[in-house]
């Protein structure tokens, strides 16, 4: 009984130091293996793109109504961290910044032309592309045709 305390706390200390596989700006990292199953979308924007701005409170209103749905960004110009905090909040980002590039994870190549949004299946294959802007109506009628397998 005596070893099995100290080797519980041991295991307890060591998973909680674990580092995960994809990078979230100003966030705990998370781990691949937690999005399985789960719908997911990734839109790439820039501060350059007009449209891509326009999008973001749509984005947000999506993200809100699906809470499900793991809303994922990702700079287009893949900036530092002290160049990406300012761009978030100016331009009002309420879901969560990649910093591991979606390629790596789902082979999202990065996009010609932007804004790009992807729904990813829970099985992790690329179910939807638009390299278009949306609104939070669109996404959400794509991603009930998506659910329904359409």
């Amino acid at each position: 009984m005596k070893l099995k305390l100290p080797l519980y706390l041991l295991c307890l200390f060591c998973i909680s130091c674990e580092q995960g596989d994809i990078e979230i700006f100003d966030a705990r990292p998370m781990f691949s293996s937690d999005l399985h199953g789960q719908w997911i979308l990734v839109n790439y924007w820039a501060d350059w793109c007009p449209p891509c701005i326009k999008e973001i409170p749509e984005i947000n209103s999506f993200a809100s109504k699906h809470p499900e749905v793991i809303v994922l960004a990702f700079n287009f110009d893949r900036l530092a961290a002290e160049d990406l905090r300012p761009q978030i909040k100016k331009f009002g980002i309420k879901y969560p910044s990649l910093i591991t590039h979606p390629k790596g994870l789902w082979g999202i190549a990065t996009p010609t032309t932007l804004p790009a949004t992807y729904f990813i299946s829970p099985g992790g294959e690329i179910a939807f592309t638009s390299l278009k802007p949306q609104d939070e109506k669109s996404l959400s009628l794509i991603y009930d045709s998506l659910k329904k397998g359409g």
